[in-house]
């Protein structure tokens, strides 16, 4: 290769060692929004989540995709270290390209695919030494990706742990939505669920500025471990029927109700989680790279309103009558929905309903083991109730217990 050349490889894997770095650090390390027109992580998760949501589309039943879907966030969280490293790789192997002056053992020439191999092998810290660079500028490079390859190990052992400890922490809220809120979770459900649970017809201030005050906590964190962690966008919960949008959307549906009007109840803390719920609805759909779509289907048409006012009422809770209400309610929804709608459909998941149109089984209700238990049960109670219909009545204590 000529001087120029020469010169042209350098250039072009120093541009491509200080991309991914850059990158790496804004993903790893900068805990907040980056708003450049080109990032390689970026460019990474779309070239990926596209032909995996095609692939997606086309597996049936549902539970089937959601679980396809699942797969994708662990797996790219793998292959976006493995760009990065190859990244790595091959600038260097261009630096070294351009620097010459290597010496291979038995008189070989060295070739660019060859530098490629002895960047891998320095980047890996193998130190085979069948390839030697011989002149200080090549010495010293190859003492530099060295200390990139420890350092990339670093990041993989603490990245990892990272990411998972706060997937962990947001399942944790999610999972204990199923007792309070059905599952799929709705905003109806919780807040029959709450008013069930106090002595009189309508809900205890303090349990449900309680229960907001931890979903405000939860939506902070929230935004703040997936905007340090996009990545999470990805991860799905452990049941098809849950997901970290689906419990953002149904705070949003209560503390819109609450803000609403319901009589007896304050919403000083509902305007609070209402606040912060929809700031991370907001941020977390400029993360995933979602679009706004004017033609979203209502959540909510005006018949599902009367009914949901209705259920409330049957469980003690008036929600503030007139248009007035229908109005501020409306007002409310449009300043969340059209988010939580296209990051939906960007991430191919399912917003919970207002209200679920029948009686759905939480998931703690089911088991693998319930259809064989219930058979078995009834087959005892069959069997218990012809032996005492053929039996003399019982005449001992013993006989009685049993």
């Amino acid at each position: 290769m000529n001087h120029h050349g020469n010169i042209f490889a350098s250039i072009v894997g120093l541009v491509i060692v200080a991309v991914v770095l850059l990158d790496a650090f804004e993903t790893v390390v900068l805990p907040r929004r980056v708003t450049r027109h080109f990032r390689l992580t970026a460019w990474f998760y779309r070239r990926t989540w596209v032909p995996w949501q095609k692939i997606a589309g086309h597996i049936q039943p549902p539970w089937r995709q959601q679980n396809f879907l699942g797969y994708f966030g662990p797996l790219s969280l793998i292959l976006l270290l493995c760009v990065w490293a190859a990244g790595l790789i091959l600038g260097f192997a261009l630096l070294q390209y351009g620097l010459g002056e290597h010496f291979q053992l038995g008189n070989e020439p060295v070739t660019f695919g060859r530098l490629l191999y002895q960047s891998g092998q320095t980047f890996f810290t193998l130190g085979y030494g069948d390839i030697l660079p011989t002149s200080e500028a090549s010495r010293a490079l190859a003492v530099l990706e060295a200390g990139m390859g420890f350092a990339f190990l670093g990041v993989v052992i603490g990245y990892i742990p990272v990411v998972y400890s706060s997937f962990s922490r947001r399942e944790i809220q999610i999972s204990m939505l199923d007792a309070r809120a059905g599952s799929p979770p709705s905003a109806t459900e919780l807040l029959v669920r709450l008013a069930g649970r106090s002595d009189g017809p309508s809900l205890e201030q303090s349990v449900l500025d309680q229960v907001l005050r931890d979903w405000e906590r939860w939506s902070a964190e929230l935004l703040e471990s997936h905007i340090s962690y996009p990545v999470l966008s990805f991860f799905r919960s452990q049941h098809s029927n849950q997901s970290w949008l689906g419990a953002l959307t149904t705070m949003l549906d209560v503390t819109s109700l609450v803000l609403t009007g319901i009589e007896g109840v304050h919403p000083g803390q509902a305007r609070l989680t209402f606040a912060m719920a929809r700031h991370a609805a907001v941020d977390l759909a400029q993360v995933v790279n979602a679009r706004y779509d004017p033609h979203a289907p209502a959540r909510m048409m005006e018949a599902d309103f009367e009914v949901l006012r209705n259920t409330l009422a049957d469980a003690g809770l008036k929600l503030r009558a007139g248009d007035d209400a229908k109005d501020k309610l409306t007002r409310l929804r449009s300043m969340y929905e059209p988010y939580v709608h296209s990051t939906a459909q960007n991430l191919m998941l399912s917003l919970p309903p207002w209200k679920h149109e029948e009686k759905m089984r939480d998931n703690w209700q089911a088991g693998p083991w319930d259809r064989a238990i219930q058979a078995k049960s009834l087959e005892a109670l069959g069997h218990k109730a012809t032996s005492s219909s053929s039996k003399p009545p019982a005449t001992s204590v013993t006989e009685d217990h049993f």
